[in-house]
């Protein structure tokens, strides 16, 4: 225990934690791996085998226990390859990494290689196998094998993309080399032999692949990758290493430390010096892996719309042949991420033994490796309603439907392409070679391996890149040049002199210019190593990667401090200290969501205010509110320095954000700090050294990885100065913790509490690679159930309290008012919630859209039984009529009825698009969840779709599910009618008359016209004594106004209607028009065409759950209409007085100017708050009626429009008379113009009655903003005391002033009148 205590105690300052070795266990022979997925119709040469760890140094380190099955299964994720002399055998390299439970990371670099197999037993047993899979496939014809054997074999040395161990199995067929055309060659028999993949034991030499693995606790790739590279290099070489292999891979786990932050380190390899810096604390952090690669890879553009997909947590599925890209584009595309993190299920590397993972139903970023070039439409992937499936080698990306765009992205990407082509690299996404920092290891190996069958991507470059470095050292001579000149951009050229050489022919002056390369490169490694002198082309390459890394970076991580660069202001600090504010976490709101999006500029708004919703935004905020209590987190510390540093050099007010965008300015600066560490080394490490070794030891066979002594590789010196260091600041800050748990907080506690606040909503970091047990794997899934269901009670909480506003912050619930934006981002987090509950669990996928899916085999199924939908719990929350208890026919509830109208909209063209469209259509009829509970009801259904461990399989959890949905009941919802503006919808109009006979009666012929807030349905005849009738209109949207009229024609043309009633018949939304007027001349005021202002009705089922804690609609009408003659008025025995009055101005006017208040989207009708009930024509009539002189028995009724017609004749006249000159120049304009007014609306061609024309001057009056100016003029005219009694508020010169005051309020806004109020009116 003290042995391994010595070697561990300075473990999180070393640079390396364990060096381990992977391969073949010969005890235990040849083991089918089962999980890869066995297929037996393979040749054994290319089935997958079971490898095993076979030696870890040390034996474990209490900082970072050994995960043995974890580091098996990714260092080797296909298990075991085997190859015959006659395959291509170079080494490769791939790193990955394992996320621990706290989210924390360890790096794992990975060298394999081919070692001779020397155990007789495998052999015999590999003979064996042989020979039962050649007696099977005797009887298979030979043509088809062989062909496809050539074509993969083409394929194989042709396509620069082959680069990892596993893609090697496609190339095992190539040709073999000259030297070994004899053996294997000859009449070797039929069958599976001609696809190159025959084992004769007594003729092959058989080989398996070995790793050898370095795990860091950060990301140094290169330097790792030199190291490796370098070991294998000492293994493979005809002279033995300088010391004996321990004494290397001592040094890297004992006496080579981390660099402390902004410095250099060297260390030594077995050959060569190895650098490597870490970035000082005001950089981004560390990143070694190339993002050049990345981006060449895929192309500037590909990568920032995959980029914006992590940002937003979709799921991300990345697709390639090679480990080694896998990991590059995770790490690359995580590193972006700058300030945040990503905090959901992260595996770069997906084993094949975890595909049962892509089941996961949260969002994810997985790698899984392509078999041997299949076709991409065979992978079977459980859901990809929100998926972003990136295909490497073929350099494409599929993107999930409609998602936003990151703001500015076309600066971005052009400001990207020109760092790329600074550094000469194609923007484009093509089969670009990489650059040399992916193809270290065959720079590095020796010239055996050189010469080895088929050329790789690998040596391509690395010779192609020592020409150029040569050519810019001036060392290449005019001959060699032209030769240089004739390879660069010219692959085929490339593979031809590799196919050339392969088969024996040299072709002579471009061979010696390769062995100069190669003596060149000797020289720089064995000269270049003392630092001084000059460097190799490696390092030079190394350098120029890492330029290229930062200063991508630093594009992006100067977008998010443009974008987020008050983001201080909006964050809620509400908790007194830590404790309360982790007990409380889960009700605070910590980010002020509204106002920050309201100070951002419009084009940013669709991204920002989804992104603002995410995870990784949530901790970010998190972890800036726990900075107050805690020390702050690392990329927190350097973000917020950043924007503190820009606040100094540019002061700008918050409010004033700009879209315009800002190219970074410290490119060149971040480059320069980089290059400065790497060309002044700051540390070196010690010395590789002899140990205490016993003699005899140390020996090593070579082409083999010999046993290592474990003994001296168990623990590490004692007296390193860095070691003791670090041991002892340890123990510093040991005491320090143990002095903190007697203090205020219970540790225990709070470390819970930060687990549970820091886990919030995200469920697993990376599946448990080392226990695969049925039982595991239920337990992985039942957390899946637990986080889903706790999704959806936070999505359903959150929709609701944005939707009351301003009811929601008088409950305490925190912030107000939702912009329709934030409502559309909620809705759509909630349609992908739903697409992900119903892709867990999935027996077989169908479709891309697992609701979808599920709801089409639910039609099918209801429609083969010929049942109308129509059991008696289905349908009775819509068997309502309208208030008036007259009108509609009930709408019928079926969930087939709402499939049938989405499949006949043309619009939407896919199965992700339909089921989108259901749930915002089920979410306004406020029948999602009883759509969602008659669809799980049928569970024979179920049960043949999910497996048994799926979310709509548990019993409660659904329950609860379905209860949490039913809350979204209680708010009211446009989210299907706002969203699909440019559908035809099919609406349902009754006319509703006071008396029974009154239609009958009619003898003209009637019209109507229907309003929205999206346009109108256009004028449409009325059949005779019809009262019903359906119109097929574009969506109109909310409905507002209905003109109803007719064209006075005939002996019976007077029409009393109580009112209309209109109904969208895909939504049910039905709507009231009250008019409880006549229409007809010599009839009431004389009208035959009203515009009826509506309002939507509010359903009343008595066993509609949830719907009695609504919303109150934003205006209900009294059953009494408002609209009636003066002459009724008279008869009434109550009128309101005038302070009722003054209030109802002033409460009118109150609302028209909350209306501009509020966010556009939401508005709602102008119209209504006009004309409508308590609307301000109705208010201002009120105040003209007052004290107005009542009409005469046996006389005609007497409208207030009759007073307006007399004041215009009397200011016509005295204006004639020459009285209105010697008025004030204003007054004299402002009689004049409401006299043209007046007139305009008498002389319009409709016939809307006086009431109406009254009406319209309101309108027109508070449009033009006139209102104030003509009541004075009214006041004035003579006429009103034959019209007012002398107690009128209009003859009340305060009550009129107070009135003028109010009604001036309005001048600030803009106000704008719906076209079916203004029709026909010239001015």
């Amino acid at each position: 225990m003290s042995v391994n205590s010595t070697g561990t105690g300075s473990a999180p300052c070393r640079f390396a934690h364990y060096f381990v070795v992977c391969g073949i266990d010969t005890e235990t022979g040849l083991e089918p791996d089962e999980l890869a997925g066995e297929n037996l119709d393979q040749s054994p040469l290319k089935r997958t085998f079971k490898s095993k760890v076979l030696a870890h140094y040390p034996e474990n380190v209490e900082w970072n226990p050994f995960d043995q099955d974890a580091v098996n299964m990714l260092c080797m994720p296909k298990g075991l390859s085997f190859r015959t002399q006659r395959d291509q055998r170079d080494p490769e390299f791939h790193s990955f990494l394992i996320t621990r439970e706290d989210g924390s990371r360890t790096y794992g670099f990975v060298h394999t290689f081919f070692e001779e197999v020397t155990s007789p037993q495998i052999c015999a047993a590999m003979q064996t196998l042989h020979q039962m899979h050649h007696a099977e496939h005797a009887t298979t014809p030979c043509p088809s094998s062989s062909s496809s054997s050539s074509s993969s074999s083409s394929s194989s040395s042709m396509d620069s993309l082959a680069s990892s161990v596993d893609e090697a199995d496609s190339s095992s067929s190539s040709a073999p080399s000259p030297s070994q055309a004899p053996s294997g060659g000859g009449g070797r028999p039929c069958g599976t032999c001609c696809s190159g993949t025959a084992y004769d034991a007594s003729r092959d030499t058989l080989y398996v692949s070995k790793a050898m693995c370095l795990i860091t606790p950060m990301p140094f790739m290169h330097a790792c990758r030199r190291f490796l590279a370098q070991m294998h290099r000492a293994v493979s070489a005809q002279q033995p290493p300088p010391l004996p292999l321990e004494s290397y891979v001592h040094n890297v786990l004992y006496e080579v430390p981390l660099p402390p932050p902004g410095r250099s380190l060297k260390f030594h390899g077995v050959y060569e010096p190895i650098v490597c810096q870490r970035p000082g604390l005001s950089e981004l952090p560390l990143a070694d892996f190339p993002l050049g690669d990345a981006f060449q890879l895929l192309g500037v553009e590909n990568l920032v719309q995959l980029f914006t997909c992590v940002l937003l947590e979709m799921q991300i599925l990345l697709y390639s042949q090679d480990y080694q890209r896998l990991m590059v584009v995770a790490e690359s595309i995580t590193t972006l991420l700058f300030p945040f993190q990503w905090q959901h299920v992260y595996v770069p590397i997906l084993p094949a033994s975890l595909l049962h993972f892509l089941d996961a139903p949260v969002p994810y970023l997985m790698g899984l490796q392509s078999k041997d070039g299949a076709d991409r439409s065979k992978l079977e992937l459980p859901q990809e309603a929100n998926l972003c499936f990136v295909d490497i080698d073929n350099h494409t990306i599929e993107l999930p439907e409609d998602f936003p765009q990151f703001p500015n992205k076309t600066e971005l990407i052009q400001e990207l392409t020109d760092v790329m082509l600074r550094f000469g690299l194609s923007p484009e996404g093509r089969n670009s070679p990489l650059t040399p920092s992916t193809t270290t290891t065959s720079t590095t190996t020796t010239s055996t391996s050189r010469t080895s069958s088929s050329p790789s991507v690998g040596r391509k470059t690395a010779v192609l890149k020592e020409l150029v470095d040569d050519s810019r050292n001036g060392n290449l001579g005019r001959e060699d040049m032209a030769v240089l000149e004739l390879l660069q951009g010219n692959p085929t050229l490339e593979r031809l002199q590799a196919l050339a050489k392969r088969t024996g022919v040299t072709v002579g002056r471009l061979e010696a210019l390769r062995g100069r390369v190669r003596d060149v490169e000797a020289d720089g490694g064995e000269t270049g190593g003392g630092g001084s002198g000059r460097r190799s082309a490696e390092d030079e390459q190394e350098l120029r990667c890492a330029k290229l890394n930062v200063q991508l970076r630093e594009v992006f991580a100067s977008r998010f401090a443009t974008m987020f660069a008050d983001y201080e202001a909006f964050v809620i600090q509400s908790a007194p200290d830590l404790e309360s504010w982790l007990t409380n976490r889960e009700q605070m709101h910590n980010f002020d969501k509204a106002s920050f999006l309201s100070d951002q500029p419009e084009p940013y708004l669709p991204f920002l205010s989804h992104f603002i919703e995410t995870q990784m935004f949530a901790t970010f905020i998190d972890n800036k509110i726990m900075s107050q209590w805690e020390h702050k987190e690392l990329n927190l510390r350097v973000f917020d320095g950043r924007i503190e540093k820009a606040r100094l050099f540019n002061v700008r007010a918050p409010s004033l954000r700009s879209s315009c965008y800002q190219r970074c300015t410290i490119l060149e600066e971040s480059a320069q700090a980089i290059e400065q560490r790497l060309m002044k080394i700051d540390h070196t490490a010690i010395h590789p050294h002899l140990l205490d070794m016993k003699i005899g030891q140390g020996k090593y066979q070579q082409g083999f990885f010999p046993k290592l002594q474990a003994d001296v590789l168990a623990s590490g010196p004692t007296n390193n100065k860095w070691s003791s260091r670090t041991a002892t600041s340890q123990r510093r800050q040991d005491r320090h913790r143990h002095h903190n748990e007697h203090l205020g907080l219970d540790n225990d506690l709070k470390e819970k509490y930060m687990q549970e606040a820091r886990v919030l909503g995200k469920n697993l970091r990376q599946p448990k690679l080392s226990d695969l047990s049925p039982a595991v794997i239920a337990q992985t899934n039942w957390k899946f159930v637990e986080g889903l269901l706790k999704e959806c009670r936070l999505k359903t909480k959150r929709m609701l309290v944005e939707k009351m506003g301003r009811e929601a912050v008088e409950l305490g619930h925190g912030e107000a008012n939702i912009t329709g934006l934030e409502e559309n981002t909620l809705i759509a987090s909630l349609c992908d919630l739903l697409e992900r509950i119903w892709s867990h669990g999935l027996q077989v996928k169908q479709g891309k859209s697992a609701l979808w899916s599920h709801l089409l085999h639910y039609q099918s199924r209801e429609e083969k039984q010929n049942l109308l939908a129509d059991s008696p719990g289905s349908n009775s929350p819509e068997r309502r009529k309208s208030d008036s208890g007259l009108g509609l026919t009930t709408l019928r509830v079926s969930v087939i009825q709402d499939m049938r109208h989405i499949q006949g909209m043309s619009e939407i063209k896919t199965d992700v698009g339909r089921a989108r469209a259901w749930i915002r259509l089920s979410l306004e009829k406020k029948l999602l969840s009883q759509h969602l509970k008659q669809l799980l009801c049928n569970q024979a259904l179920t049960k043949k779709l999910y497996k048994r461990y799926a979310f709509l399989r548990c019993e409660e959890e659904k329950e609860q599910f379905l209860f949490h949905l039913l809350s979204l009941n209680t708010v009211d919802y446009f989210c299907f009618t706002s969203v699909f503006t440019t559908i035809m919808i099919p609406y349902r109009a009754v006319i509703i008359p006071i008396k029974k006979l009154s239609n009958a009666m009619t003898t003209s012929n009637p019209w109507v016209c229907v309003a929205g807030e999206m346009g109108d349905s256009g004028v449409m005849q009325i059949p005779k004594n019809v009262l019903e009738m359906t119109f097929d209109c574009q969506n109109l949207g909310k409905l507002t106004t209905v003109q109803l009229g007719h064209d006075n024609s005939g002996l019976l043309a007077k029409w009393l209607v109580d009112c209309v009633m209109v109904r969208n018949e895909i939504t049910g939304h039905t709507y009231k028009f009250p008019c409880g007027r006549w229409l007809g001349k010599g009839v009431d005021d004389g009208s035959l065409e009203r515009v009826l202002i509506g309002e939507i009705q509010v359903p009343c089922g008595d066993d509609d759950a949830g719907r009695g804690s609504r919303t109150p609609p934003m205006l209900r009408s009294p059953s009494q209409p408002r609209r009636i003659s003066i002459t009724s008025l008279s008869g009434r025995a109550t009128k309101p007085t005038s302070a009722q009055i003054q209030e109802g101005i002033g409460e009118a006017v109150n609302n028209i100017i909350k209306h501009f208040h509020k966010p556009e989207k939401e508005r709602g009708s102008l119209t209504l708050l006009l004309c409508g009930e308590n609307g301000l024509v109705g208010a201002l009539e009120q105040f003209f009626h007052h004290g107005f002189k009542t009409a005469r028995l046996f006389q005609k009724s007497i409208f207030v429009w009759d007073f307006v017609e007399k004041a215009v004749e009397y200011m016509e006249s005295a204006d004639q008379m020459g009285d209105l000159q010697q008025t004030a120049e204003p007054l004299g304009l402002t009689c004049e113009t409401f006299c043209r007014y007046a007139n305009a609306i008498n002389n319009s061609p409709r016939n809307i009655g006086k009431d109406g024309k009254f009406q319209l001057l309101v309108c027109l009056g508070a449009r033009d903003r006139l209102l104030p100016e003509w009541l004075p003029l009214l006041v004035e005219c003579p006429v009103i005391t034959r019209m007012y009694e002398e107690t009128a508020m209009l003859r009340d010169r305060t009550a009129v002033n107070s009135l003028i005051g109010v009604l001036e309020t309005l001048h600030h806004f803009a106000i704008t009148l719906e076209t079916s109020l203004v029709k026909g009116i010239d001015l």
